[in-house]
């Protein structure tokens, strides 16, 4: 009994070290107060002040465009490097699993730093383009081991049977193969759009003059001094990768459920 309640406090401890920052932040933001150490009375001022803020709105729409582009062009070909590794011999698909769980594992300073000398040796500008190629290459890692479980749970005699029957590689791969690994997909697709949009690292060393996104705006700001502004708009951004986080965790589930009913 005096074991189970020991676990309690410590899962409980671990929990209030881990939200209690967040939780100050979140009060903050509708402090009207701009004292830190001083409550004002509750308001919405600092959230529509940042509505009205022309450089972070920049900065927001960058960011969303940025993630759902290298999402959605990262979640294809992650899926089709799955595709081209799942038909490999056991040695190829252990090599290249492995190559392509480097980039998870390297520091992304690392990363951040070897895709801005790239750059500069090809001569490209930087700017958004160079931003949205270098998230699509971080993300792609993310993608394959988030399909490729999926993919090793399928019966190829259903692919190899629809082929007998008269269907087109494209129509059996969309009609038999991409119905069953769709939960990794789904999976794959949110989970680069949220590193996406929590990337600060790589996207300081390939972003260019005068394009931003949040992480580097708020980076900009902070060494400025703190604003109320960066309270709500650190609110805005920690609900919105909760959200997708646990759709995360919840679409597979729910298609499995679906399935088997």
């Amino acid at each position: 009994m005096t074991g189970k309640i020991l676990r309690k406090i410590y899962i409980a401890l671990i929990v209030i070290f881990m939200y209690a920052p967040i939780v100050t932040l979140v009060v903050l933001s509708f402090n009207s107060s701009k004292s830190r150490a001083k409550w004002g009375g509750f308001t919405f001022k600092w959230y529509i002040n940042l509505f009205d803020n022309a450089s972070i709105m920049a900065a927001l729409r960058n960011t969303l465009l940025i993630a759902l582009l290298s999402a959605i062009i990262s979640t294809v070909i992650g899926t089709a490097a799955c595709l081209a590794i799942n038909a490999m011999k056991k040695k190829g698909r252990t090599i290249w699993m492995g190559i392509t769980n480097i980039p998870m594992l390297n520091a992304e300073i690392v990363t951040g730093i070897s895709l801005m000398l790239i750059f500069i040796i090809l001569g490209v500008k930087f700017g958004f383009m160079t931003i949205l190629v270098a998230h699509i290459t971080f993300n792609i890692p993310y993608v394959i081991l988030s399909v490729m479980p999926r993919m090793k749970t399928l019966n190829p005699s259903t692919y190899e049977a629809a082929l007998d029957l008269g269907a087109s590689n494209s129509y059996a791969f969309f009609k038999v193969v991409l119905p069953d690994i769709m939960p990794g997909v789904i999976s794959g697709f949110l989970m680069a759009f949220t590193m996406s949009i929590d990337d600060f690292v790589i996207t300081h060393f390939t972003k260019g003059a005068g394009v931003d996104t949040l992480s580097t705006k708020i980076y900009s700001e902070v060494r400025k001094g703190i604003k109320p502004e960066i309270y709500a708009l650190s609110t805005i951004i920690f609900i919105t990768i909760l959200v997708l986080l646990f759709l995360v965790n919840r679409t597979p589930k729910k298609v499995d459920e679906a399935k088997t009913v």
